[in-house]
């Protein structure tokens, strides 16, 4: 079923369907379906169009940025960190972690994996 812009399995009960889309989590979740006056019991198949607009314009009452609008926010930010090319910018430039984690031995995640050197063996001469 398509709610919110999104296709959500139907078998799934509303708060965890809900929390499937981007920039709803489990408290907003709650959030919603208890301002729509939606059980948190009943399934995404169980969904009336009422309930599913009920669902829309409690999102839009709330104004809450979701999926495409949100991710475009996201990455305008990081675009701009990297613009006035502040530290934050400088790491997300060099793809190394942002937050202050160490990196001597971890942050693989960020780096990638490792580049193994290549020992130059010198032949032995017999």
């Amino acid at each position: 079923m398509r709610i919110l812009g999104r296709d959500i399995l139907d078998r799934k009960k509303i708060i965890p369907g809900l929390s499937d889309i981007f920039g709803i989590g489990n408290h907003t979740a709650f959030e919603i379906a208890s301002l729509a006056g939606i059980d948190y019991q009943k399934r995404i198949k169980d969904l009336t169009e009422e309930d599913i607009a009920k669902i829309n314009s409690v999102v839009e009452r709330l104004g809450i940025k979701l999926e495409g609008d949100l991710r475009r926010e996201i990455s305008e930010n990081i675009q701009r960190l990297k613009d006035i090319k502040c530290y934050r910018g400088l790491r997300h430039i060099a793809g190394l972690p942002v937050r202050g984690q160490r990196t001597h031995s971890n942050a693989r995640t960020r780096k990638g994996p490792r580049k193994h050197k290549i020992l130059a063996r010198k032949k032995k001469k017999k």
